[in-house]
């Protein structure tokens, strides 16, 4: 069983995987909204990739004999002015949660919770490559001039992503 204090925490951080797929769900929104449907595929896996994170950690602290329990979530910034915007975003708000996962890790070892610190191993090199990703295509984009050709290349390689 897991102390209280980390129960709270993971709960934090379902709240903040949770808020991450209402981010990614506006941002897929705007991207429909502008005709690039393969940049709002992406943001729509990106979505829904956030809530099986939020459900990753539910199932873990009823595994653990305790509770989950849900807060408000806050609505998320929907003024967006380009599809590089998006990403630059998206790679800030990964950089938020990498760190609250870090926290999390930095919690388990102090309370010798190696069970937590197991399961957030997961979520550790999930982190990675979640940086790693949005980075490469914000890459792409400063490449291609952020707009034009380029742009629906980028929009055409993204519709592929499953």
């Amino acid at each position: 069983m897991i102390s209280e204090k980390m129960v709270k925490a993971i709960n934090e951080q379902i709240n903040k995987e949770i808020y991450s797929a209402y981010l990614y769900a506006g941002m897929a929104i705007y991207a429909g909204s502008v005709g690039l449907n393969g940049v709002m595929n992406w943001f729509q896996l990106q979505a829904k990739e956030e809530l099986g994170h939020a459900a990753k950690f539910m199932a873990y602290v009823n595994e653990q004999g305790s509770r989950v329990m849900l807060k408000a979530i806050d609505a998320p910034d929907q003024k967006f002015t380009s599809v590089a915007s998006l990403f630059d975003k998206t790679l800030e708000h990964e950089k938020e949660v990498t760190a609250s996962i870090n926290s999390l890790v930095f919690l388990a070892k102090k309370e010798a919770d190696y069970a937590t610190d197991g399961l957030l191993q997961w979520f550790v090199k999930e982190q990675v490559e979640e940086e790693a990703s949005v980075a490469d295509i914000i890459q792409k984009l400063e490449i291609g001039g952020k707009a034009g050709n380029s742009l629906l290349i980028l929009d055409g390689i993204l519709a592929q992503r499953k």
